[in-house]
């Protein structure tokens, strides 16, 4: 018996040693130590030592563990692991991973998240969100836009361009404003809340694109000659990569071009003939610069003796002969300039390849490269711009609207998505703050971009449902004070652009992730294909008795934190975020531990396994959602008065996070699923989704002027102009909350209670009765102005709904 203690209590210590990944020299030493303890009290007899030493020699002396166990696993591997095409390994290798390969690794280090710098802006940039991002705001009304014009007006792109909104990535010594990614997305958050078309003309140009290229990869004349050009709007980029055949698997695009000799101005030069048709694109209708993606060929050997040179980049001038621009494509209402564009055989010199010659072949890492940094920018803060904005408006409607004799936001059934609006706007707006902040300390994060791309954008989508479920017949009546239905019918397209979301989900997140986060995968998959085969060998040893360490590791942590509850685990604070850090604790150890197993038990075929993969995904995905929001938490002050929105977003993305393990253990391969559930979770799922309380919580700081409030929207554009309905809205939620005592006042002295509308009639029956003064009486006459405002939808005469050329319509204007 007493043996049996000693041969648990020395698996303890092994368990201990694990849990906290010393070396395996150090628990080698600890497990030595343990049993000369036995030996000397005379527990453990001689043939404990011989067991010992048979496991711990060969582990620990590298030259014999290297060529009796490495070795033959190795070549085991090699046979299983096919050898990655280039394609892949550019798409693998492009950018860095940051805070998401901490969430992935099994035990965050929350000091290291909490020691990000946070996202500030310069006066400069804090300058131009207050002049010329508020004043272009006020310039749109998005029916106007949308419905009569089907474009921005001429005078927004003549500002757009004089100001500078198409060079804030563009660098000071070109012209450019050369701002940082977290001051871009302030501005498109801004002008997503007004007008998506206004946001994607902007976004664009600073995104994937021209710019971004030839800054990161042009050559010095290049550089010299479109970056000031492009920076004072005299050039207009598009970047063309999707075509009809070729969407999400942009690495299979038909478009190419030949290397051969032609003339150009005069001259007989080396150049390429390049056949492209595109579809898609992005201010193609009115570029004057085309960023070309295509597949390079040298059948006659003028390069070198590479046929296949591969994807690359080109910069083509629009007007250059043969270049054809299409007509505009129509999506979803949405008018921002988007089209096809085409060409046949078109003949240019090699240097027009961004970055000249020698970067021939080299399109797709400079594609997912750039790719990582403006996917993580554009859509995403898009899509919290808008849900920011549609949060105080919708809470505004909420308390504005009536029914049952009491504003609709004061409804359970009301408050439920009110709820969802106003944590999801909280979160997102976090998400986009940690997200640039990596952008601007040099990151290039690929999986974090495909995270916020995907999830911010499903999230912005929902929001909108919710919203126009709450506006009921607001909503869906379009018309100049319509600031919902416009962006409701425009979600889709940001589900689909930069890579569509199911692919985004299933393929792309834990794809990229599982290899790039995992610290020891990508290690063994180099050194497995390694040429110098003693290399080789020694980096693959390092690396797969790490990654064994590692998964044993993981496998005691998810036991010991299910069996505890993650109670005794590490948290940076010890207030009401304490357990979420915990709970996050233990699903960072699930995730790396079931990454493993899963990589395990299918191997290769995991990335043919989409929905193992996804659900692998979700489970990283809402880490980093939740860790982005308790960091806004931390660098916000922790104000105890943001608490609910705080609680809200966390609570809902771990209640995520749990029901995609759920579903994972439920269709995890080889049967392992129930022994997995006893580990992971011994005493059934511990969280729930967010309760009544906290919705009730967050829809009243939704309904109600206060700091959280004003934090929830901060930096949108509220001004209450003609041309913005949500600005008005906002004036006129503060009037109503101002006459309300009033109309509590002349109900007292009239003895009855009076219905909340005609507040006109009421201030006039309270002037007569003597209870409210002059200003009292017009506050109220101004509240019913923007209460009827509020809850009105337009209407038109029948002809104004007809399609009709814009020309035919001035004309008409004319003629009336």
């Amino acid at each position: 018996m007493t043996t049996l203690l000693w041969i648990i209590a020395l698996l303890l210590i092994l368990g201990a040693a694990a849990y906290l990944r010393v070396s395996l020299m150090t628990a080698t030493l600890a497990a030595a130590a343990t049993l000369l303890i036995g030996n000397l009290t005379g527990i453990m007899g001689a043939w404990a030592w011989v067991v010992f030493l048979v496991i711990a020699l060969p582990l620990n002396i590298s030259p014999f563990r290297q060529s009796v166990i490495t070795r033959p696993l190795l070549k085991l591997y090699r046979g299983i692991m096919p050898e990655m095409s280039s394609t892949e390994k550019d798409a693998i290798e492009a950018g860095t991973t940051w805070w998401e390969a901490d969430l992935f690794a099994g035990s965050p280090n929350w000091k290291k998240l909490h020691n990000y710098p946070k996202a500030r802006l310069s006066a400069e940039e804090q300058a131009f969100l207050d002049g010329p991002v508020e004043e272009v705001c006020a310039m749109v009304s998005q029916h106007h836009v949308s419905h009569e014009l089907a474009d921005l007006p001429p005078e927004v792109w003549s500002y757009l361009k004089n100001k500078g909104f198409f060079a804030m990535i563009i660098k000071k010594k070109f012209g450019g404003l050369e701002f940082s990614a977290y001051a871009q997305s302030r501005v498109l958050q801004k002008l997503a809340g007004v007008s998506s078309e206004l946001a994607s003309t902007v976004g664009v140009p600073n995104s994937l694109g021209p710019g971004e290229l030839l800054q990161h990869y042009g050559t010095e004349a290049q550089q010299n000659h479109y970056l000031p050009r492009l920076a004072s709007g005299d050039e207009i980029p598009c970047f063309a990569l999707t075509s009809p055949e070729a969407g999400s698997d942009a690495g299979s695009i038909p478009d190419y071009g030949v290397v051969c000799k032609g003339m150009w101005q005069g001259e007989e030069v080396l150049g390429m003939k390049l056949t492209w048709n595109k579809r898609y694109i992005t201010l193609a209708p009115i570029a004057t610069v085309l960023g070309l993606a295509f597949k390079l060929r040298d059948p006659d050997h003028l390069l070198g003796q590479q046929e296949d040179i591969g994807i690359t980049c080109a910069l083509i001038p629009t007007d250059v002969e043969g270049v054809e621009t299409g007509r505009r494509h129509f999506p979803l209402n949405c008018m921002f300039q988007n089209g096809p564009t085409k060409g046949k055989d078109v003949f240019v010199p090699l240097s027009f390849i961004i970055g000249g010659p020698d970067m021939a072949g080299q399109g797709w890492r400079m594609l997912v490269e750039c790719l990582s940094v403006g996917r993580g920018i554009t859509l995403p803060s898009n899509s919290a711009g808008g849900v920011k904005m549609l949060a105080l408006a919708t809470g505004a409607y909420a308390r504005i609207r009536r029914q049952f004799k009491l504003p609709i936001g004061k409804l359970e059934g009301i408050e439920e998505p009110l709820a969802r609006i106003g944590g999801n706007a909280y979160l997102m707006d976090a998400v986009t703050a940690l997200t640039t902040t990596g952008i601007d300390l040099g990151e290039k994060p690929s999986v974090i971009s495909a995270i916020v791309k995907y999830h911010l954008t499903d999230r912005m989508q929902k929001c909108l449902i919710d919203s126009m479920d709450i506006h009921g017949g607001k909503g869906i009546c379009l018309g100049p004070n319509n600031y919902l239905g416009r962006a409701y019918q425009a979600a889709p397209i940001a589900v689909t652009v930069e890579g569509a979301n199911i692919l985004t989900r299933s393929m792309i997140i834990y794809g990229q992730g599982a290899i790039r986060c995992h610290p020891y995968i990508l290690a063994e998959m180099e050194a497995a294909f390694d040429e110098n085969r003693g290399r080789g060998l020694r980096q693959f040893d390092a690396a797969l008795f790490g990654h064994i360490g590692f998964s044993l590791s993981n496998f005691i942590r998810s036991l010991w934190l299910g069996l505890t509850g993650a109670r005794l685990s590490n948290a940076p604070f010890s207030d009401q975020t304490k357990r979420y850090y915990q709970q996050m604790n233990r699903f960072s150890a699930n995730l790396a531990l079931l990454s493993d197993l899963a990589m395990a038990t299918l191997g290769g075929g995991l990335k043919r396994k989409e929905r193992i993969s996804a659900r692998l995904g979700d489970m990283l995905s809402q880490l980093y959602l939740a860790s982005a929001t308790l960091k806004r938490y931390q660098d916000d002050g922790r104000l105890s008065e943001d608490l609910p929105l705080v609680q809200w977003a966390v609570e809902d993305a771990l209640y995520k996070l749990q029901s995609s393990l759920d579903d994972l253990l439920d269709n995890f391969p080889s049967g392992l699923g129930g022994v997995l559930r006893l580990v992971l979770f011994p005493f059934g799922r511990p969280l729930k989704r967010p309760n009544d309380k906290l919705d009730h919580r967050v829809a009243r700081i939704m309904q109600t002027p206060c700091a959280s409030r004003e934090r929830l929207g901060k930096g949108q554009f509220l001004r209450a102009c003609n041309n913005n309905p949500m600005g008005v809205q906002e004036q006129t939620l503060r009037d109503i909350l101002s006459a309300e005592p009033l109309y509590d006042k002349v109900c007292q002295a009239a003895g009855k209670r009076l219905p909340f509308m005609y507040l006109d009639k009421i201030a006039a029956e309270g002037k007569a009765l003597g209870v409210l003064s002059d200003d009292e009486v017009k506050l109220l006459e101004k509240a019913e102005i923007g209460r009827l405002k509020s809850i009105n939808v337009d209407d038109f005469d029948a002809q104004e709904l007809k399609a009709q050329r814009l020309d035919q319509a001035q004309n008409s204007e004319q003629a009336a």
